[in-house]
C-alpha cells in the first residue's frame, strides 16, 4: 500500500452497518478515506448515504479505487462474487458478514488475506480470545449471550420489533428465531478447531451467566475440545470466554475477582458493530493478520430447518431471516448433502419439505452462482 496517501478505503454495502461505518470513518478518522462504496441500489434515490458522491455500481471501480475492502453487505450471493474478484486483485478483506464466512468463506481463507471484524459477536469474542491467550488462559469455552429466542415468529411481531429497532424486519427474524446466533457461534468454531457439543448447541438458559459459562466449561473439559456456544440470559449482552490458567495462579486470580477457578470466565458486555470494524481495518493496514475466519477446514455448518411444510414449487426468497427456514449449527460430518443455510436463497422446492426437516441439495433448486459451485466442493 502507498504509505505516503491515505489508505484507500472500498466499501460494500449501504445499509445499516456500512452507513455508520462510513460516518465513523468520515467523522473520526482523518487519516484515511473511503474512495469507493459498491451499491446494488438506484444511485439516484440513495441521497441520504453519508457519502453519496462515492457512491459506485461498478464491482471493477470499487476494486480499482481501494488498497483494502470492507464488505458488510450481508448478502451471501453477493459478497462471495465481490470478495472472489477482491483477493484475485490482491486487496485483503476486512467483512462483518459472518454469514458468507459460514457458506463460502473457508474457500478463499488461503487466497488472501480475509478476516472477520470486531464488533459484531464472532469478532469480539476472537479479540477477546488474544487478549485471554496473551494473560495466559486456555479456552474452553467461546461463548455468547442472547437475551430472547422464539423459533417461530410472525411477520407481524418482527415488523412491529424493526420498527422499534430501526433494523429490517429480516435482520430482526434471523435474530429472533436464533439464526443468527448459530451462524455466529459456527463461525467462532470453525475459525478456531473448537466443536459444538450438539446441533443447535446447548443454549442453557440462566439468570447468572458466570455459572452457565462454567457449566458449559465443565462439559467441554469432559469433552477434551473447546467449545462454541451461547447463554440464553435475558437483560445481558456481550461476549465470553472460558479458560483454565496455572494452578501456581489460583490465589492471584481469586484475589482479582476471578473466583476460585479452575475455570475462570472473561466477559466482554458489549459489542458495537459498525464502531468497531476500524480496529480490525487498522489491524490489517499495520500488517496485523486474521483477527478471524472460517479456517480452510470448517467442521461445523448451518443447515436450514424448515419452519413450515414446503410444497413442490414453493420459492423460498429469502432463508437468513425469513419466515419459511431457519437454522442451526450441525457438524458437517453428521448431515451429508445439505444446503447450507446461506445459499438458500432464491431456492425453488422440489419435493415436499416436512416442518423440521434439513434440506439437502436434492430436495431444492438453486439458482447458479459462484457460491453454489463452491458451495459443493465444500459440504455436498
Amino acid at each position: 500500500m502507498n504509505s505516503s496517501k491515505k489508505p484507500r478505503i472500498g466499501l460494500v454495502g449501504t445499509g445499516f452497518i456500512a452507513s455508520g461505518f462510513a460516518r465513523l470513518v468520515h467523522n473520526h478518522a482523518p487519516d484515511l478515506r473511503i474512495n469507493a462504496v459498491l451499491t446494488r441500489r438506484p444511485i439516484d434515490q440513495m441521497g441520504d448515504f453519508p457519502l453519496a458522491d462515492r457512491l459506485t455500481l461498478s464491482q471493477q471501480e470499487l476494486i480499482d479505487k481501494s488498497d483494502v475492502i470492507v464488505e458488510c453487505s450481508g448478502d451471501v450471493l453477493h459478497a462471495t462474487d465481490v470478495i472472489d474478484e477482491a483477493l484475485r486483485a490482491g486487496k485483503p478483506v476486512v467483512t462483518m458478514n459472518s454469514e458468507f464466512h459460514v457458506t463460502t468463506g473457508s474457500y478463499f481463507a488461503d487466497k488472501g488475506l480475509l478476516t472477520e471484524a470486531e464488533g459484531d459477536q464472532p469478532g469480539s469474542i476472537a479479540a477477546l480470545r488474544e487478549e485471554a491467550i496473551m494473560m495466559g488462559f486456555k479456552p474452553l469455552v467461546y461463548g455468547n449471550m442472547k437475551g430472547f429466542l422464539n423459533h417461530f415468529p410472525t411477520p407481524e411481531e418482527m415488523a412491529y420489533w424493526a420498527g422499534k429497532q430501526g433494523i429490517s424486519v429480516a435482520q430482526t427474524t434471523s435474530f429472533t428465531d436464533g439464526t443468527k446466533i448459530q451462524i455466529e457461534q459456527a463461525l467462532v468454531a470453525n475459525g478456531f478447531g473448537a466443536t459444538i457439543a450438539c446441533q443447535g448447541m446447548q443454549g442453557p438458559k440462566a439468570t447468572d451467566v458466570t455459572k452457565a459459562a462454567i457449566d458449559l466449561a465443565r462439559g467441554a473439559a469432559e469433552r477434551g475440545q473447546a467449545i462454541s456456544d451461547y447463554v440464553l440470559a435475558p437483560g445481558n449482552a456481550g461476549v465470553f470466554v472460558v479458560g483454565t490458567h496455572d494452578k501456581s495462579e489460583w490465589k492471584a486470580l481469586n484475589y482479582l475477582k476471578l473466583g476460585d477457578g479452575p475455570y475462570y470466565v472473561l466477559v466482554r458486555p458489549f459489542h458495537l458493530c459498525q464502531y468497531e470494524i476500524i480496529k480490525t481495518l487498522r489491524r490489517v493496514l499495520a500488517g496485523g493478520g486474521v483477527l478471524l475466519n472460517n479456517s480452510s477446514n470448517p467442521t461445523i455448518s448451518i443447515v436450514g430447518i424448515a419452519k413450515t411444510q414446503l410444497s413442490p414449487g414453493t420459492a423460498i426468497d429469502r432463508a437468513l431471516g425469513g419466515f419459511q427456514v431457519r437454522g442451526e449449527a450441525a457438524k458437517i460430518q453428521d448431515v451429508p448433502n445439505h444446503v447450507p443455510m446461506g445459499l438458500i436463497q432464491n431456492a425453488v422446492v422440489r419435493r415436499q419439505i416436512e416442518p423440521g426437516q434439513i434440506i439437502t441439495f436434492d430436495d431444492v433448486d438453486l439458482p447458479d452462482t459462484l457460491a453454489l459451485k463452491i458451495a459443493r466442493q465444500l459440504y455436498s
